[in-house]
């Protein structure tokens, strides 16, 4: 019997329409188990932790991912898997940040829910939430297939921190197109075995020193010089910035000077890009050149949501700017790829 423990945050999995408003609104663990019988056939032993209140994921914040992390690591030692039943909004941005708190993860984490509540008829509840159980039960040689912190959705497994929501009307809610999808679920789950991280000769270590001193600069043709100023003014650690294309910017001097004065006042300024297929690749444009010269930093593939997460992470381990700057090019939970 596999020993298996359900975080429920909350989410649209286990909402419940309010006959008065028409809005769905947040209902227990109680809604779910109800409307899935099947789990009594499985042969797990389930434990339930449910937050009180239940959470929107909109209102994810930092100190709920502690908490979840800590709930992780206080049961870690008695269960064979995690499923984090979370809304859809901002999932990737909590798979993110738990790979980097997680570090040597051998027992699956898995983060599910659904587009629509488990109570409705053409739901997407209960194959997410049934495959999620399989997946984080699963065993080869006594050792966990999966040992990350994933996303499962519409039969599909996501490496977490590799993963964005891209869709907010179909089942297929997420996609990671810079890595290859871990597992596919049909008749059987195929594991894409290649893929996968092995944490087996790793110590499982938990980190919950976050700092959320991270601002966003997107850029767009037109933007004001006051606009980018009060941005990279602001009272922030880092700051990701959103270019175009491999990592490109425009080239005017008073743009390139902004930058150069940021970095020079010890901001640290990350380069990723508003393309959701690719990789960064400063100084192969002269539109990047400038960048690369001044100390901008190199993102890689990295999502946003990694990115934002991963200096969250670094921020919270390192107080000095120089250690958070050489860590964040580095590819530490599987987050990115680096370009030879």
């Amino acid at each position: 019997m596999q020993n298996i423990f359900i975080i429920y945050t909350g989410g649209t999995i286990g909402m419940v329409k309010d006959p008065e408003t028409g809005t769905f609104v947040p209902f227990d663990f109680e809604l779910i188990a109800r409307n899935l019988p099947d789990l009594a056939r499985l042969n797990y032993k389930l434990t339930v932790h449910s937050f009180t209140p239940i959470i929107d994921s909109s209102n994810m914040k930092p100190s709920i991912w502690i908490e979840m992390a800590q709930i992780i690591k206080d049961n870690y030692e008695h269960y064979d898997g995690f499923v984090i039943l979370h809304g859809s909004d901002t999932m990737s941005f909590s798979a993110s940040i738990l790979s980097f708190m997680l570090e040597g993860l051998q027992k699956p984490v898995i983060l599910s829910g659904s587009q629509l509540p488990i109570g409705e008829i053409r739901t997407d509840a209960r194959e997410n939430m049934m495959t999620a159980l399989e997946i984080a039960s699963a065993k080869e040689n006594g050792n966990s297939i999966i040992q990350e912190v994933c996303i499962l959705f519409d039969n599909k497994l996501f490496r977490g921190n590799r993963s964005f929501k891209y869709n907010s009307a179909k089942f297929e809610a997420f996609r990671s197109p810079n890595y290859p999808v871990l597992a596919e679920a049909g008749i059987h789950i195929n594991y894409n075995r290649e893929a996968l991280l092995d944490n087996s000769q790793k110590q499982f270590i938990m980190h919950t020193q976050l700092d959320n001193q991270v601002g966003v600069l997107k850029l767009f043709p037109g933007i004001s010089p006051t606009i980018i100023r009060s941005i990279l003014n602001s009272d922030v650690r880092s700051i990701v910035m959103e270019t175009f294309g491999s990592g490109n910017t425009m080239t005017d001097e008073w743009f390139l000077d902004l930058i150069a004065e940021a970095v020079t006042n010890g901001k640290n300024i990350l380069d990723i890009s508003q393309c959701k297929v690719g990789s960064v690749e400063l100084g192969r444009y002269e539109t990047s050149q400038g960048l690369k010269a001044i100390g901008v930093l190199n993102g890689y593939d990295m999502t946003f949501e990694a990115a934002v997460t991963k200096l969250m992470y670094l921020q919270g381990h390192f107080q000095d700017q120089a250690s958070v700057a050489y860590w964040v090019e580095k590819d530490i939970r599987g987050e990115l790829t680096v370009n030879d």
